[in-house]
């Protein structure tokens, strides 16, 4: 049975976060989500259920509003590793979701490492 792009890109999420959660270890969860206009990522507490820390391209503080590109992804990958060094987070794991490593969002976890954060 063929699956629609939608239903991949479904399937290759839960594979992915579930590979992860067996991995994690009490670290919090960096998740992101792209799309065609905007990227954002959040630091996600799952044993508390709360989100630590988030940046977005829809942050008009940035300078970026607006845009999905390697620069727009790059700001927004040392924007949250310097809010998650002020929650206190040094280690956590990236979740990439249903997204390919690619593009925007290597460009957003190289910038996190560089940043300070390890995964």
């Amino acid at each position: 049975m063929a699956y629609s792009k939608r239903g991949q890109f479904l399937k290759r999420r839960l594979r992915v976060r579930n590979k992860l959660r067996k991995m994690a270890n009490g670290r919090p969860r960096l998740s992101i989500h792209r799309s065609n206009k905007n990227i954002s990522v959040q630091l996600i507490d799952d044993v508390n259920g709360v989100t630590l820390a988030a940046a977005s391209s829809l942050e008009k503080d940035l300078g970026i509003f607006g845009k999905n590109n390697v620069d727009a992804a790059t700001k927004v990958g040392t924007t949250i590793a310097e809010r998650a060094k002020k929650a206190g987070v040094e280690e956590c794991y990236f979740d990439r979701g249903g997204f390919l490593f690619h593009g925007t969002v290597r460009a957003l976890a190289d910038a996190a490492r560089e940043g300070g954060l390890k995964f």
